[in-house]
Protein backbone atom coordinates (compact mmCIF):
# COMPACT_ATOMS: atom_id res chain seq x y z
CA UNK A 1 0.00 0.00 0.00
CA UNK A 2 1.34 3.68 -0.72
CA UNK A 3 1.38 6.09 1.40
CA UNK A 4 -0.82 9.48 0.39
CA UNK A 5 0.70 11.89 -1.91
CA UNK A 6 1.66 14.82 0.66
CA UNK A 7 0.75 17.28 -2.07
CA UNK A 8 -2.68 15.57 -1.92
CA UNK A 9 -3.22 16.78 1.61
CA UNK A 10 -5.46 19.44 2.58
CA UNK A 11 -3.68 22.84 2.84
CA UNK A 12 -2.86 25.19 6.14
CA UNK A 13 -5.82 27.74 6.32
CA UNK A 14 -4.06 28.99 9.30
CA UNK A 15 -2.33 31.91 7.56
CA UNK A 16 -5.67 32.50 6.08
CA UNK A 17 -7.44 32.78 8.92
CA UNK A 18 -5.14 35.27 10.73
CA UNK A 19 -5.58 38.08 8.14
CA UNK A 20 -9.09 36.98 7.30
CA UNK A 21 -9.48 37.83 11.52
CA UNK A 22 -7.56 40.83 11.54
CA UNK A 23 -9.59 42.55 8.88
CA UNK A 24 -13.00 40.69 9.73
CA UNK A 25 -12.46 42.25 13.44
CA UNK A 26 -9.97 45.35 13.13
CA UNK A 27 -12.78 47.41 15.01
CA UNK A 28 -12.48 45.07 18.16
CA UNK A 29 -8.19 44.84 17.12
CA UNK A 30 -8.13 49.07 17.46
CA UNK A 31 -10.51 49.27 20.39
CA UNK A 32 -8.37 46.56 22.12
CA UNK A 33 -5.22 48.42 21.41
CA UNK A 34 -6.23 51.81 21.84
CA UNK A 35 -7.94 51.05 25.27
CA UNK A 36 -5.14 48.28 26.57
CA UNK A 37 -2.50 51.47 25.73
CA UNK A 38 -4.20 53.83 28.12
CA UNK A 39 -3.90 51.54 30.60
CA UNK A 40 -0.16 51.06 29.62
CA UNK A 41 0.68 54.32 29.77
CA UNK A 42 -0.85 54.46 33.81
CA UNK A 43 1.27 51.59 34.08
CA UNK A 44 4.59 53.39 32.84
CA UNK A 45 3.95 56.08 34.60
CA UNK A 46 1.83 55.12 38.12
CA UNK A 47 2.86 54.07 41.31
CA UNK A 48 2.39 50.83 42.72
CA UNK A 49 -1.24 51.37 43.62
CA UNK A 50 -2.51 52.10 40.27
CA UNK A 51 -0.05 49.80 38.42
CA UNK A 52 -1.81 46.99 40.05
CA UNK A 53 -5.04 47.96 38.77
CA UNK A 54 -3.82 48.91 35.44
CA UNK A 55 -2.62 45.40 35.45
CA UNK A 56 -5.50 43.78 36.45
CA UNK A 57 -7.79 45.85 33.75
CA UNK A 58 -4.85 45.00 30.96
CA UNK A 59 -6.70 41.61 29.39
CA UNK A 60 -10.64 43.43 29.42
CA UNK A 61 -9.28 44.87 26.53
CA UNK A 62 -6.43 42.42 25.41
CA UNK A 63 -9.49 39.27 25.07
CA UNK A 64 -11.85 42.31 23.53
CA UNK A 65 -8.76 42.89 20.55
CA UNK A 66 -9.26 39.01 20.07
CA UNK A 67 -13.24 38.46 18.66
CA UNK A 68 -12.01 39.01 15.15
CA UNK A 69 -11.30 35.41 14.56
CA UNK A 70 -15.30 34.36 16.12
CA UNK A 71 -16.67 36.61 13.03
CA UNK A 72 -14.74 34.71 10.70
CA UNK A 73 -15.87 31.80 12.07
CA UNK A 74 -19.85 32.45 12.19
CA UNK A 75 -19.90 34.20 8.65
CA UNK A 76 -18.20 30.59 7.13
CA UNK A 77 -20.58 28.71 8.95
CA UNK A 78 -23.72 30.92 7.83
CA UNK A 79 -22.10 30.75 4.13
CA UNK A 80 -21.76 27.35 3.64
CA UNK A 81 -17.87 27.45 3.36
CA UNK A 82 -17.39 24.66 6.01
CA UNK A 83 -19.54 22.09 3.54
CA UNK A 84 -17.36 22.74 1.01
CA UNK A 85 -14.17 22.70 3.71
CA UNK A 86 -15.26 19.26 5.41
CA UNK A 87 -15.63 17.68 1.84
CA UNK A 88 -12.12 18.81 0.75
CA UNK A 89 -11.03 16.59 4.00
CA UNK A 90 -10.22 19.29 6.43
CA UNK A 91 -11.80 17.47 10.18
CA UNK A 92 -13.52 19.71 12.45
CA UNK A 93 -11.08 20.01 14.97
CA UNK A 94 -8.61 21.95 12.61
CA UNK A 95 -11.34 24.30 12.27
CA UNK A 96 -11.88 25.07 15.16
CA UNK A 97 -8.00 24.86 16.32
CA UNK A 98 -7.46 27.73 13.14
CA UNK A 99 -9.99 29.73 14.75
CA UNK A 100 -8.65 29.11 18.50
CA UNK A 101 -5.08 30.20 17.11
CA UNK A 102 -6.04 32.96 15.54
CA UNK A 103 -7.98 34.58 18.44
CA UNK A 104 -4.63 33.85 20.29
CA UNK A 105 -2.49 35.63 17.63
CA UNK A 106 -4.90 38.64 17.69
CA UNK A 107 -4.70 38.86 21.81
CA UNK A 108 -0.60 38.83 21.34
CA UNK A 109 -0.94 42.09 18.89
CA UNK A 110 -2.65 43.56 21.28
CA UNK A 111 -0.12 42.76 24.40
CA UNK A 112 2.59 43.33 22.38
CA UNK A 113 1.28 47.01 21.52
CA UNK A 114 0.17 47.87 25.38
CA UNK A 115 2.80 46.67 26.65
CA UNK A 116 5.75 48.20 24.16
CA UNK A 117 3.99 51.37 25.56
CA UNK A 118 4.62 50.52 29.23
CA UNK A 119 7.95 49.21 28.75
CA UNK A 120 8.81 52.19 26.66
CA UNK A 121 7.33 54.59 29.11
CA UNK A 122 8.64 52.93 32.05
CA UNK A 123 12.35 52.66 30.56
CA UNK A 124 12.18 56.14 29.50
CA UNK A 125 11.68 57.58 32.95
CA UNK A 126 14.10 55.33 34.13
CA UNK A 127 11.87 53.65 37.02
CA UNK A 128 11.08 49.96 36.26
CA UNK A 129 7.87 48.47 37.59
CA UNK A 130 7.42 48.02 41.17
CA UNK A 131 8.02 43.96 41.68
CA UNK A 132 4.28 43.31 42.23
CA UNK A 133 3.54 45.12 39.51
CA UNK A 134 5.69 43.17 37.46
CA UNK A 135 3.91 39.70 38.98
CA UNK A 136 0.52 40.60 38.26
CA UNK A 137 1.84 41.20 34.84
CA UNK A 138 3.81 38.15 34.17
CA UNK A 139 1.43 36.06 36.44
CA UNK A 140 -1.94 37.23 35.19
CA UNK A 141 -2.36 39.94 32.97
CA UNK A 142 -0.25 37.55 30.11
CA UNK A 143 -2.14 34.67 31.05
CA UNK A 144 -5.49 35.83 31.81
CA UNK A 145 -5.48 37.53 27.92
CA UNK A 146 -5.06 34.03 26.31
CA UNK A 147 -7.20 32.39 28.68
CA UNK A 148 -10.26 34.83 28.29
CA UNK A 149 -10.54 34.91 24.99
CA UNK A 150 -9.72 31.13 24.72
CA UNK A 151 -12.73 31.02 26.64
CA UNK A 152 -14.63 33.33 24.43
CA UNK A 153 -13.87 31.60 21.48
CA UNK A 154 -14.38 28.30 22.11
CA UNK A 155 -17.85 29.24 24.17
CA UNK A 156 -18.45 31.36 20.65
CA UNK A 157 -17.69 28.23 17.92
CA UNK A 158 -19.97 25.76 20.90
CA UNK A 159 -22.66 28.39 20.54
CA UNK A 160 -22.55 29.56 16.35
CA UNK A 161 -22.65 25.47 15.90
CA UNK A 162 -25.50 24.93 17.98
CA UNK A 163 -28.02 28.40 16.74
CA UNK A 164 -29.71 29.96 13.85
CA UNK A 165 -28.36 33.00 12.23
CA UNK A 166 -29.44 35.91 13.92
CA UNK A 167 -28.52 39.73 14.15
CA UNK A 168 -27.21 42.00 16.59
CA UNK A 169 -26.92 40.92 20.19
CA UNK A 170 -28.92 38.52 20.28
CA UNK A 171 -26.45 37.16 17.88
CA UNK A 172 -23.63 34.86 19.03
CA UNK A 173 -20.86 37.20 17.91
CA UNK A 174 -23.36 40.56 19.89
CA UNK A 175 -22.82 38.65 23.00
CA UNK A 176 -19.51 36.37 23.28
CA UNK A 177 -17.17 39.69 24.01
CA UNK A 178 -19.24 40.16 27.13
CA UNK A 179 -17.91 36.44 28.03
CA UNK A 180 -14.47 37.51 27.07
CA UNK A 181 -14.42 40.21 29.06
CA UNK A 182 -16.23 39.05 32.03
CA UNK A 183 -13.56 37.17 33.77
CA UNK A 184 -11.02 40.02 33.94
CA UNK A 185 -14.36 42.29 34.84
CA UNK A 186 -15.11 39.68 37.64
CA UNK A 187 -11.48 39.65 39.02
CA UNK A 188 -11.18 43.36 39.10
CA UNK A 189 -14.21 43.67 40.98
CA UNK A 190 -13.53 40.78 43.12
CA UNK A 191 -9.93 42.75 44.09
CA UNK A 192 -11.51 45.94 44.75
CA UNK A 193 -13.56 44.49 47.51
CA UNK A 194 -11.13 42.85 48.93
CA UNK A 195 -8.76 45.43 48.44
CA UNK A 196 -5.76 43.21 47.40
CA UNK A 197 -5.11 44.56 43.83
CA UNK A 198 -1.40 44.18 44.28
CA UNK A 199 -1.62 40.89 45.36
CA UNK A 200 -0.83 37.51 42.99
CA UNK A 201 -3.08 34.97 44.99
CA UNK A 202 -6.72 36.26 43.70
CA UNK A 203 -5.54 36.76 40.21
CA UNK A 204 -3.74 33.84 39.85
CA UNK A 205 -6.76 31.76 41.27
CA UNK A 206 -9.21 33.31 39.01
CA UNK A 207 -6.25 32.38 35.99
CA UNK A 208 -6.65 29.16 36.86
CA UNK A 209 -10.28 28.73 37.22
CA UNK A 210 -10.86 30.00 33.57
CA UNK A 211 -7.92 27.95 31.99
CA UNK A 212 -9.96 24.42 33.49
CA UNK A 213 -13.25 25.76 32.33
CA UNK A 214 -11.14 26.57 28.34
CA UNK A 215 -9.63 22.34 28.95
CA UNK A 216 -13.09 20.93 29.46
CA UNK A 217 -14.65 22.18 26.86
CA UNK A 218 -11.97 21.05 24.71
CA UNK A 219 -12.20 18.25 26.54
CA UNK A 220 -16.33 17.57 24.92
CA UNK A 221 -15.14 19.54 21.74
CA UNK A 222 -16.55 16.71 19.31
CA UNK A 223 -19.34 15.82 21.39
CA UNK A 224 -20.38 19.57 21.50
CA UNK A 225 -19.56 20.61 18.00
CA UNK A 226 -20.22 17.80 15.72
CA UNK A 227 -19.34 17.44 12.09
CA UNK A 228 -22.94 18.12 11.23
CA UNK A 229 -23.29 21.68 13.29
CA UNK A 230 -20.99 22.84 11.13
CA UNK A 231 -23.41 22.74 8.10
CA UNK A 232 -24.95 25.94 6.52
CA UNK A 233 -28.18 26.82 9.00
CA UNK A 234 -29.76 28.45 5.73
Amino acid sequence: MTSPDPADAPPSLFGITVRRAITSGRVYLVLGCVFSSLFAVGLGFAAESFGGYGALLVPVYAALGGMGALMVFTSDRIKGVFEYLIAYGISPRRLFANVLGASCILVAIVLAVSMSVALLLSLGRGRPFPLSVTELLLGYSLPMSFASVAFAATVGMFWTSLSSPREGMNSPIGLVPILGVAPSLLTLIAAIATGRADSLALPGAAVLVVVLLVLLLLRFMERLMPRERLLSPT
